[in-house]
């Protein structure tokens, strides 16, 4: 097995050009990159999400690629220094093999634990669920996307039969006469998308934006409700309130293509605006404005996003905002609908074919005997092989290192030190583990804790494909291989494979070309949900990328859903009552104050690239805590001054930063940091029955001036 080459400068070489997708966001935003005597930059490139556009992630993304911090050698904790030191990919392997044997023997094959990440292409998310499945036969496995997409992919499959992000292209929101945003902050998560947000107001449509804080997206609505956090679901019934009273509903609509309305009109009930008010904040006049554009707009549109979904009752909130947008005859009809924001860059991809713990790919659930028997058939093993469905992403890194949990963790493109909730529990949970491996481009502060550490190739460096928000898959093309000593994740799963098992078989099972791992995804996920058969690269390369449903290379893809029938057995769309229920935690005497988090616009995720990028950095280069004048002049805080957030679970040390776009009973901090800045060692982590999604967005905390 090779580890690839790295090309040779030399003078005045032919540069090289590549067209592909910026690494970050799922808006997966068109550009070129370009290589020649002076290194790789990055050039605009239309595409139809993001029409050339690029936001300062984008931009200087090529940055990373030579960056002096990236792993280029596989590195060992060493006995008894404890450090860990630079070491070759046989004994890295080696080790691992060792070890997951012994763990396996001694302890059985749920022991072994893998943790997937929403970052990782389809091929790559393929394999890995593959490989948990039949080079480990173990049941835990889960990913980070667990934190970012799965309550709205649990109320999308109750309602609707399916889960895909967007059902409809990413164009019209800039038709839509009226565009509500629920806990979504695009000017700052996804940038070029407010192009479309733009064009929608250019256009004379109307901007409801729903958020506690006066976002910088919400500074662009034509109404902003302010509501209390968490208390989204009672907005949402409210809105149906009047609704159902002002005469709006799609009757003709309700009766021919739903279910259950009866049971959601009696609870909605006694959701009169008053009350609504009371208890979330938002004004009746306001409520009633947003009911009356809705109610009344011929395109409408309803999306959600993270700060409606990170709630231990994120699949009921998004469920309220789905009845909503079905009362009102939206779904499946032209230019309307609801749907979501995808966050993580293969957000969508990742959950379709394998990472989380109850899925096959194709988004088959592992618990039916007859996806059981597809997917064994593609993969050549007996069905009975297959494990069965694993826990959640919260519970499986809670359990590690105990005595009923796993005492193996593989981590590929996550850093939960920094990104799960209550993250000081789970970073103990990490040291009590006999074996951790993390591979990844950069030391991350998950990959600081592991006993063995692999290099992995970058997005530039490897080919493969990612599914955007609406469902659309694209083309990631290398513009050159990794550098010497740095090795693909397929390349990486192939030869762990290998060595746990025969090697002949292994080869065959565990191919480390993509396209061939391509060829075999589609064949797996063939009659299912999320159906790739007729989808192959070529197709991809002659179009602006393919929406799946598609089944047949000869037959039509699918961008707009839901237009004859929704994914149920009968075709038609699920009302689900749901009630509004407090947070997991409420506020006292103690903890007075309400907690939630978000991001900024030059970090992403866990930051583990962007702090290592200078104009990011610049632009943002430490943790800070949000909090309105009036509270901070209680409290005695001016801007800048060094203060102290703590939980039942522990604190957050970072500067204030004072603003009148925060309410006064809620502080805001955004999770990009570690250490002492780290906002998730304060987060709950109470998750939702259902999806299994923390509570990232709201907690009671007490603030003091450090």
């Amino acid at each position: 097995m090779t580890d690839g080459a790295w090309p040779a400068t030399r003078p005045g070489r032919t540069p090289r050009e590549v067209a592909t997708h910026c690494p970050y966001c799922a808006l997966q935003c068109g550009m070129t990159l370009r290589e020649d005597d002076t290194g790789v930059s990055v050039l605009p490139r239309q595409f139809p999400t993001n029409r050339g556009g690029l936001c300062q992630k984008g931009w200087t993304s090529a940055e990373l690629l030579d960056h002096p911090d990236r792993l280029t050698t596989p590195l060992l904790r060493d006995p008894v220094s404890g450090e860990l030191r630079p070491a070759t990919w046989d004994a890295a392997l080696d080790r691992i093999v060792t070890d997951l044997r012994a763990i396996g023997d001694s302890s059985g094959r749920d022991a072994v634990a893998v943790f997937g990440g929403g970052g990782l292409t389809n091929e790559k998310a393929y394999a890995l669920g593959k490989f948990a499945r039949v080079a480990l036969r173990t049941r835990n496995i889960d990913y980070n996307g667990r934190f970012c997409m799965s309550s709205a992919a649990a109320a999308g499959l109750r309602a609707f039969g399916v889960d895909r992000g967007l059902p409809f292209p990413l164009a019209d929101l800039g038709r839509a006469d009226t565009l509500l945003l629920v806990g979504a902050n695009p000017a700052e998560t996804m940038p070029p998308l407010v192009r479309w947000l733009t064009e929608q107001r250019r256009g004379g449509g109307r901007l409801i934006v729903v958020d506690p804080r006066v976002t910088a997206t919400a500074r662009q609505a034509d109404l902003h409700l302010q509501p209390l956090p968490g208390t989204d679901l009672a907005v949402a019934n409210a809105l149906l309130h009047i609704a159902v009273t002002e005469g709006w509903v799609d009757q003709a609509y309700v009766a021919e293509r739903t279910t259950g309305f009866d049971a959601v009109r009696r609870s909605v009930a006694a959701w009169w605006p008053a009350r609504a008010e009371q208890l979330s904040g938002v004004p009746v006049a306001d409520l009633e404005a947003t009911a009356r554009a809705l109610g009344t707009g011929s395109r409408v549109i309803i999306l959600t996003a993270r700060g409606a979904e990170q709630h231990a009752k994120g699949v009921d909130t998004v469920t309220a905002y789905v009845n909503l947008a079905l009362a009102l005859g939206l779904p499946g009809r032209e230019g309307s609908g609801y749907g979501c924001l995808t966050g993580q860059g293969n957000g969508q991809g990742g959950r379709e074919h394998g990472q989380k713990a109850d899925q096959l790919p194709g988004y088959r659930r592992i618990d039916d005997p007859a996806a059981r028997e597809h997917v064994a058939g593609v993969w050549g093993v007996p069905a009975d092989d297959l494990p069965g469905p694993g826990v959640p992403a919260y519970q499986l890194l809670d359990s590690l290192g105990t005595p009923d949990g796993p005492r193996a963790l593989l981590v590929f493109g996550s850093n939960p030190v920094v990104s799960a909730p209550r993250a000081a529990r789970i970073e103990g949970r990490l040291r009590d583990l006999d074996l951790l491996v993390v591979a990844d481009l950069l030391l991350s502060e998950t990959a600081a804790l592991a006993d063995v550490v692999l290099p992995t190739a970058q997005w530039a460096e490897e080919d493969g494909t990612m599914t955007n928000l609406e469902g659309r898959v694209l083309r990631r093309r290398a513009l050159r291989p990794p550098p010497p000593g740095v090795r693909t994740d397929l390349a990486i799963l192939a030869d762990l494979a290998a060595r746990l098992g025969d090697a002949g078989t292994a080869a065959a099972r565990f191919p480390t070309d993509p396209a061939t791992v391509f060829a075999e995804l589609r064949r797996a996920s063939a009659g299912g949900v999320a159906d790739y058969a007729g989808i192959d690269w070529a197709r991809i390369d002659e179009t602006d990328g393919v929406f799946w449903p598609c089944p047949s290379e000869d037959g039509p893809d699918t961008p707009r859903l839901f237009a004859d029938r929704f994914g149920t057995p009968d075709g038609r769309a699920r009302f689900h009552a749901v009630e509004h229920r407090p947070a997991a935690e409420e506020v006292c005497a103690t903890y007075p104050l309400h907690f939630t988090t978000g991001r900024v616009l030059a970090q992403y995720q866990s930051g583990t690239q962007t702090r290592r990028v200078a104009a990011l950095r610049r632009a943002a280069p430490e943790a800070f805590v949000e909090l309105h004048p009036d509270l901070a002049a209680r409290l005695g805080i001016d801007d800048g001054d060094p203060v102290r957030v703590t939980s039942r679970r522990g604190e957050l040390r970072a500067p204030a930063r004072l603003s009148a776009g925060i309410r006064p009973d809620t502080v805001f901090a955004p999770f990009h940091w570690p250490g002492a800045g780290r906002a998730n060692s304060v987060t709950n982590d109470a998750v939702d029955p259902i999806s299994g999604m923390p509570e990232f967005k709201i907690c009671a905390v007490r603030v003091e001036k450090a």
